[in-house]
């Protein structure tokens, strides 16, 4: 028996959302002047995704924009997360700008509004243009110069409309995942790249928050992280170590620098790297944030690993727990620890859970209807623990639903669907979910509510 939402924990003015991210639903990596990313290298590397899967078409979002607007409209949703693609409005990563590329992000914002949909704006989702890659990526300085240089552009362009920005999507995925375990672009596994790339991320989105705000006055930066709540093993005094490791790997190291905490010395130790530091990076990087984001999708139960790479800790299945399609645990109870430990460790003032969902094997029934139990229940999971933590005093604002869109799921490739909306991805036919049907429900009858005494 599932826990009921308790819906007038969420004020009136909430924002119910669902997020995509550009190189997953676009496509037309070809068009309009784009230029090709890390992704699109990466991903036609053989053997780096499942099935030989790439983004080149993705969901046509590039030219199907306006139903999906119209798919955000039937959810009833009234706020959407999105990136910009850089490759379409820097091609060179630095230089010339894409007149054509800053056009379609018109458009869609545009289209956004006269919905009633509020946009929030991602600047970064790993869409590094390879031309940067080229000259040394994340690991040079020089990347997080050229990454401000192209938040001006876009907060130029768009900041007379768009109030919401997001400088960095998950920064530790970028970082660890894609120069550590070499799994995402641009496919490294190099310790010291790492953590350069990681350093200069934080510098990226200091410096890109500054430009965002000199560009469009009232605009409202935040940055999201991935953050799991990390447990040991047993009670060995190793697995306590390497839980507080790991602790440190995935939150503790992006969490605290952009606090003004500098970067945790115990990982400084455990990394043994020299960090590229320089006069007034440490407050660069604590620029202030008006909200800060939580993408959370599992906990970690982890021993210590001594043989294996930094952190040095090894994250373990536990039996007997459910688990989604991507053989995650499921685990709501971490989301309502993470919004209280942002709000009591690091003094949040407003939280958005900027991603949250679940993939599952979708069954399409003879009359066209998908009904996606697991990911609902899931889904009502997730927004109960969130009314949970705003009754103990987390200042959530919004709840952003991972994804609107079946998609390109990074090296999973398109067997892996999180959508509320499920594609076709022959045909790119929309079909909503039962899930999304729920959420459509849980959001009308939020509205419902208002009015009530507070």
């Amino acid at each position: 028996m599932l826990e009921p939402i308790d819906l007038a924990a969420f004020p009136n003015d909430f924002a119910w959302g669902t997020a995509t991210s550009a190189y997953q639903i676009e496509g037309a990596v070809a068009e309009d002047g784009r230029s090709p990313s890390i992704w699109d290298t990466f991903s036609h590397r053989p053997g780096t995704i499942d099935n030989g899967d790439h983004g080149d078409e993705a969901c046509d979002h590039y030219h199907r924009w306006r139903e999906d607007i119209a798919l955000m409209r039937r959810l009833g949703t009234n706020a959407y997360r999105l990136s910009v693609a850089w490759p379409r409005i820097v091609p060179g990563g630095d230089g010339a700008v894409n007149a054509k590329g800053l056009a379609f992000y018109d458009r869609l914002i545009d289209g956004l509004l006269e919905a009633g949909i509020m946009p929030s704006v991602t600047l970064y989702h790993w869409d590094l243009p390879q031309a940067l890659q080229d000259r040394g990526g994340w690991p040079r300085r020089e990347t997080a110069e050229h990454f401000a240089a192209y938040a001006a552009v876009v907060a130029e362009r768009l900041g007379d409309r768009v109030t919401h920005w997001t400088t960095l999507n998950e920064p530790l995925c970028s970082a660890w995942i894609g120069h550590l375990e070499g799994v995402m672009a641009p496919g490294l596994t190099d310790l010291t790249a790492a953590v350069r790339a990681s350093y200069h991320l934080l510098l990226g989105h200091g410096l890109a928050a500054q430009a965002v705000r000199a560009a469009a006055p009232g605009a409202r930066v935040g940055i999201v992280n991935n953050l799991s709540t990390v447990e040991p093993a047993t009670q060995r005094p190793e697995d306590i170590a390497a839980a507080r490791r790991m602790d440190g790997h995935t939150n503790r190291w992006w969490l605290d620098p952009v606090h003004g905490r500098g970067f945790p010395a115990d990982m400084r130790e455990v990394y043994g790297v020299d960090l590229p530091e320089q006069r007034g990076d440490a407050e660069t990087i604590a620029a202030p944030l008006d909200w800060l984001g939580l993408n959370y999708y599992f906990p970690a139960t982890v021993t210590d690993d001594p043989d294996g790479p930094a952190p040095y800790a090894r994250q373990i299945r536990r039996e007997g727990v459910p688990r989604t399609g991507m053989d995650w645990e499921v685990d709501a109870g971490g989301m309502e620890n993470l919004l209280l430990r942002l709000t009591e460790e690091y003094g949040a003032r407003r939280l958005y859970v900027t991603e949250n969902g679940s993939a599952y094997p979708d069954v399409m029934g003879a009359d066209g209807t998908i009904e996606d139990t697991g990911r609902a229940d899931y889904l009502v999971q997730h927004l109960a623990a969130c009314a949970r933590a705003v009754r103990k005093g987390a200042p959530l604002a919004g709840y952003f639903a991972w994804s609107l869109l079946d998609n390109f799921e990074w090296a999973y490739g398109y067997d892996k669907r999180f959508g509320l909306v499920h594609v076709d991805y022959r045909t790119q036919q929309r079909t909503i979910k039962g899930s999304g049907h729920l959420y459509a429900d849980i959001i009308r009858a939020h509205r419902g509510l208002e009015g009530r005494a507070a």
